[in-house]
Order: structure tokens, then C-alpha cells, then sequence
């Protein structure tokens, strides 16, 4: 990843905020209860109309916007995300269509969760190749995929999409490293059942609802508990710093009280945890792009200072970048 560097991000979330009261309603759970369990206060959900392209196109362009390029300096835009539109096309090509973009490459990365990180690793190899700019985008609408009476998983879940602009000039923090695992013998702790070439969804499978989104929590927090801690020592080994070098933690935002619980055990301490899950909640892999353009725009991070962003979920996936601001 040496001379990738990020020359913009930027974010969009749905108008509609869902409250505590009103997702929890028809799962039999309330506000506080949400609120102890998640540190979740609210969540947007997209409008009828909208679908993750067209969230992933506004932040595609605040992105562009803000590091100052037009479409048709675009090279490749990948889209990572796992509610893509439809089945095929690419989601991404939607968003070429939307932008004007003609020229470039486009094709969707899923990797759950922690597809953001996936796709900005492809991406940053296809810009130093190929050179000009890439869009990496994550973008999810899992209001769409969710069980109404599954407290397990709906009180979890907002909608959204966040971006960052790539390039190989010298202006820009730096992608110094950036590393990816998988871990398929887990892969069912966290699945769609239906809809795919495995089981085809037809009205039995609706009637079971086989087209939700399903997780055994239990054991997701313990793969992120006990897992991640060592991932990040190892990562951060490979990447020749140490862990009181690290100034910024932009996590997945996965559920605020697990995120409490995994920072006082990855052992940052002179790093900040930003979070926006308290307000959006769990946005897939959106999360970690609507978080880190949320800091950017608060003037968060300082000229030589290390950020690492973490991804973790379906799969079981985990993907880490270290950026140098």
C-alpha cells in the first residue's frame, strides 16, 4: 500500500431517525433495555425509495467533493457491501451510472462487515497500477433484511454509507499497512439462510423467514472478544509500531458496549475510540468510513498521527488499516 493515500472521505445517512422505543416495540424489548445492552440510542433507516446505491452515490460524492476530483478522474470504484441492490448487477455499477463516471472499473467486495477494509486493500493495488483516483465505498440498507420480532439483531441495525477517495500523490494521509482474515470455518454464525444458489428463496422460506438476517450473538462476541485483541498485537507487530504509538482506534461499530469491553483489552492507551454508533447504529460496512469522515470533519486527527481502523463480522471476517494522518 506505499504512496496510496486518502484525499477525501465523506458520508450520508437517511432522514428517517427510528428510536429505541419504535424498533423495540415489536421485539418485546424497550429503551433502556436497548441502551444497557447496546449503548444505542437511535438508528436511520432509508425512505422506501431508497436503496444502497443511491446512499452509497451521496457519499461517493461528498467524498469527491471534498478531495476536490471529478468522475471522470476516476479509475475504479469498489462498493463493499453485503444488501447490495439486487443480486446482480454490481452495486457499484449503479453508482457509475450515477456519478457519470464511464471510465472506470466497478465491482462490489462483500465481506460483510469488514468489507471496507477489503476494499480499500484491492483498490489501493489497482490505483498504483493504474494510477488516476478510486472510490472505495461502503454502503448497507440492513432495515431491509432485518426481523421486526428479533430483538437479537433489530435493535442492532441502521442504514448508511460513508467513502474515501484514493489517490497516489503526496498530498493526503497514508495508507502505511493493511491486512485481511478470514476464519470460513465460522461462517454460519452470522448469514442470510435464503436467497442465494444454496436454498433459493421461494414462499415456504418466506414463510419461515429464511430472508432475515440471522447471528448467534453469543458466539460473535466471542470471536470479537477474544479474538481481535490478538489480531490487532499481530498486526500492529507487522506494521512496526508499537501500541502507545497509535493515536486514533475507528473500530466497527458493532454495539457500543462490546466496543467498551474490546478497547480496554486491545491495550491503545494513549488512543481515542470514536464512535457513531450511539446515534447510527450498526451500519455494516458503512460503519467504519461514516466513522472515520465523522473525526475528519471534527478535526480530529493531527499531521503525524496513526489511526488504525478495525473491521470485524460475517464470515467470520477482520481486516485492520493503519493510516498515517
Amino acid at each position: 500500500m506505499k504512496d496510496v493515500r486518502i484525499l477525501g472521505t465523506g458520508a450520508c445517512v437517511p432522514d428517517r431517525i427510528v428510536s429505541n422505543d419504535e424498533v423495540g416495540a415489536p421485539a418485546g424489548v424497550d429503551d433502556a433495555w436497548i441502551t444497557r445492552k447496546t449503548s444505542i440510542r437511535e438508528r436511520r433507516w432509508a425512505a422506501p425509495e431508497q436503496a444502497t446505491s443511491d446512499l452509497a452515490t451521496a457519499a461517493a460524492r461528498a467524498a469527491m467533493q471534498a478531495a476536490g476530483i471529478t468522475a471522470e478522474q476516476l479509475s475504479v470504484i469498489a462498493v463493499a457491501t453485503s444488501t447490495p441492490d439486487r443480486p446482480q448487477p454490481p452495486t457499484a455499477a449503479y453508482v457509475q451510472r450515477n456519478l457519470g463516471a464511464s471510465g472506470t472499473a466497478a465491482f462490489d467486495v462483500n465481506a460483510v462487515c469488514s468489507g471496507t477494509v477489503f476494499a480499500l486493500s484491492a483498490v489501493g493495488s489497482i490505483v498504483l497500477r493504474r494510477g488516476g483516483y478510486a472510490l472505495v465505498i461502503g454502503a448497507d440498507v440492513y432495515s431491509r433484511i432485518l426481523d421486526p420480532a428479533d430483538r437479537k439483531t433489530v435493535i442492532l441495525f441502521g442504514d448508511g454509507a460513508g467513502a474515501m477517495v484514493l489517490g497516489p500523490t503526496g498530498r493526503g494521509p497514508l495508507v502505511r499497512h493493511v491486512a485481511l482474515h478470514s476464519f470460513g470455518a465460522l461462517s454460519d454464525l452470522i448469514q442470510v439462510p435464503a436467497g442465494g444458489s444454496r436454498l433459493p428463496l421461494d414462499h415456504d422460506g418466506l414463510d419461515a423467514g429464511l430472508q432475515y438476517f440471522a447471528m448467534d450473538g453469543r458466539e460473535v462476541r466471542r470471536f470479537v472478544v477474544e479474538e481481535l485483541p490478538q489480531l490487532v498485537k499481530g498486526f500492529l507487530h507487522e506494521a512496526g509500531v508499537e501500541s502507545q504509538d497509535i493515536s486514533h482506534f475507528v473500530p466497527h461499530q458493532a454495539n457500543g458496549v462490546m466496543l467498551d469491553e474490546v478497547f480496554a483489552d486491545l491495550s491503545l492507551p494513549r488512543a481515542t475510540m470514536h464512535r457513531t454508533v450511539t446515534h447510527y447504529g450498526n451500519t455494516g460496512a458503512a460503519s467504519i468510513p461514516i466513522t472515520l469522515d465523522a473525526a475528519v470533519r471534527q478535526g480530529a486527527f493531527r499531521p503525524g498521527e496513526l489511526i488504525l481502523l478495525a473491521g470485524f463480522g460475517g464470515g467470520m471476517a477482520a481486516s485492520f488499516a493503519l493510516i498515517e494522518w
